[in-house]
């Protein structure tokens, strides 16, 4: 296994010594994102990605519960993901492993950090009783890139929620704004790749991952792998990330 991998990865590098990718694109290019609203009818919101052959699907549930002690008059916001194992044979049923806790935090993270969902506008009985919104991710194809897909999903299905038919919910609409947007680069060699595919991430020495806001602010970073990144290849990952990132939220319809 180990062989047949270093020799993909020779392969694919020797492809970047040319100026190309496994896939055709540009280093800089995303392979085709589809975004569709709408799709759980039983979920407040919801949201099915397509990033080339990755697909991810999310829900969003919102519910009553008591507040954290330390924030009792803040709604609670709680991110899982779920690795589906029809979508890759690497992927087992049972709990969550470590790839899906991390792709779980780091959707979190976006949302959390960009203050997009104003979670003080949340508490029905401060200190009592608050909403939580539950946002649940599903891996239904892997084919690379599962953090672009999953925070695309997951803000998409945020902007589809709507508000539970319930006499306490006193907000005027959802409480969304900003709408971060995760842009991933993996590192291979010396070259940064936009959008990694499964191939490429299989080899990929480092990852990198940037969240935006509407207002090109940066709200979030994970460092993936073994492999490092110098100050002039995260400048480079940060301004190519902000102008994809515009691109990306364009699917949103909305900012």
């Amino acid at each position: 296994m180990e062989v047949v991998s270093r020799i993909k990865k020779d392969y694919i590098m020797s492809l970047l010594q040319q100026g190309k990718r496994i896939d055709g694109r540009a280093f800089d290019q995303f392979r085709s994102v589809s975004v569709e609203k709408g799709i759980i009818q039983t979920a407040n919101g919801s949201a099915l990605v397509k990033m080339g052959a990755t697909q991810v699907l999310v829900g969003v549930k919102i519910g009553k519960g008591e507040p954290f002690p330390d924030q009792p008059e803040e709604g609670i916001l709680v991110v899982n993901a779920e690795l589906l194992p029809l979508a890759s044979p690497t992927f087992e049923p049972g709990p969550p492993d470590e790839d899906a806790i991390e792709l779980a935090r780091v959707v979190d993270r976006g949302i959390r950090e960009s203050k997009c969902l104003e979670l003080e506008k949340m508490a029905i009985v401060p200190g009592e009783e608050v909403w939580t919104v539950f946002i649940d991710i599903y891996v239904l194809d892997h084919d690379g890139n599962l953090i672009d897909a999953s925070a695309l999903a997951a803000i998409a299905a945020l902007a589809d929620t709507k508000p539970p038919a319930d006499e306490a919910w006193k907000l005027q609409g959802f409480p969304l704004r900003k709408y971060p947007v995760a842009v991933t680069f993996a590192k291979i060699g010396d070259q940064l790749l936009l959008d990694p595919n499964l191939e490429e991430e299989q080899v990929m020495d480092a990852r990198l991952t940037m969240a935006f806001t509407e207002d090109g602010a940066l709200c979030a970073m994970q460092k993936g792998g073994k492999g490092y990144f110098t100050r002039e290849e995260v400048e480079r990952a940060f301004q190519i990330a902000k102008q994809k990132s515009a691109e990306l939220r364009r699917l949103l319809g909305v900012g």
